[in-house]
């Protein structure tokens, strides 16, 4: 069977996710697509789902015959209606991160899908999907004993002008909330920020670099460091301390050269290359997954946990203050 799937959204995402289906994955076809710029979705058409509709409006897209599940990859403050669109007609729905802007808007996706009662969002936390992570996780699970820290990082060589100091928890720091979570099977109950001495890289409107404190439920302490101005590449670290024994994510697989009396070895400069098999696997569990009617992979309550631990993080951020975080039981459906 070959999965019919519709993209809303042909930005930078949606076009890479509509070339990844076509002339990557298997068992899936892009049939059907959206923008609210006609053509964007005419040129990604052209370019790589020649045989696509083009639909008048994302609601048009997701009510479609020809449409068996849908990827949503527009803008942040679009996702929830679209996906709660999806969950109504019955349909798989892949969000891009956010799932919704606000923590409340991500409740209501929660609620709807637990009243449909049926797994049908997965959210684009791809990490999980990571051969690297899920390395680390195995030998977490295996040889470290009991969790107790997490030191971890994540730099980017510089951000546009429009990047602010919020931008660094929902839209940088984001990822390794899910992914602390998922790699501890806990939830965080405390974030604090903290501000070193700024960069002079950094432009006016943010404040760079930062570091996240945050404790779990069962008393792992974590820090991150966010450093968005780094200059030197896109890096990516996790060492996790156990009673028994440390761990560090493996490095991205890249060749060492001696040469002209160096020993050198490259570094990414951004995240599309660091993670493109991790965005290859995602969809390809999601589009494995359509046919039964369920999905798997990050949830709609894994991205509303993510939405209120990011919201307790920019208070913190604001604040100077160590903030609670309150995450509500888990509905059966998510167990």
């Amino acid at each position: 069977m070959t999965v019919k799937l519709g993209v809303i959204g042909t930005g930078m995402i949606g076009t890479d996710h509509t070339r990844r289906i076509q002339e990557v994955l298997t068992g899936a076809e892009v049939v059907a697509l959206y923008d609210y710029l006609p053509e964007n979705a005419a040129k990604l058409q052209a370019a790589h789902a020649p045989g696509a509709k083009i639909h008048e409006t994302g609601e048009a897209l997701i009510a479609a015959d020809e449409v068996d599940a849908v990827l949503v990859c527009s803008t942040g403050s679009t996702h929830e209606s679209y996906v709660l669109g999806a969950i109504e007609a019955g349909k798989p729905v892949f969000c891009e991160k956010p799932l919704a802007t606000t923590a409340e808007g991500a409740k209501r996706i929660v609620d709807a899908e637990s009243a449909a009662g049926r797994r049908l969002v997965q959210v684009g936390f791809m990490r999980r999907f990571d051969q690297g992570y899920n390395m680390l996780k195995a030998t977490m699970e295996s040889d470290l004993g009991t969790p107790l820290m997490i030191h971890a990082c994540h730099r980017n060589a510089a951000v546009p002008e429009h990047y602010v100091t919020p931008m660094a928890i929902h839209d940088t720091f984001i990822h390794e909330i899910d992914t602390f979570r998922w790699l501890l099977d806990d939830d965080f109950v405390s974030a604090q920020v903290i501000f070193p001495r700024k960069t002079r890289h950094a432009h006016d409107k943010v404040a760079d670099p930062q570091i996240v404190l945050l404790e779990t439920s069962k008393g792992v302490r974590i820090d991150c460091e966010i450093f968005v101005n780094c200059r030197y590449g896109y890096d990516i670290q996790c060492q996790v301390v156990g009673e028994e024994g440390v761990a560090d994510l493996p490095e991205p697989m890249a060749v060492a050269t001696r040469r002209e009396a160096r020993l050198s070895q490259p570094i990414l400069t951004d995240w599309k290359s660091r993670f493109m098999a991790a965005f290859d696997a995602e969809l390809q569990d999601f589009a494995d997954r359509v046919p039964s009617g369920h999905v798997g992979g990050p949830s709609a309550w894994d991205g509303y946990v993510a939405a209120i631990s990011s919201d307790a993080c920019v208070t913190a951020q604001e604040t100077g203050a160590i903030v609670d975080i309150a995450v509500p039981d888990r509905p059966a459906l998510y167990d």
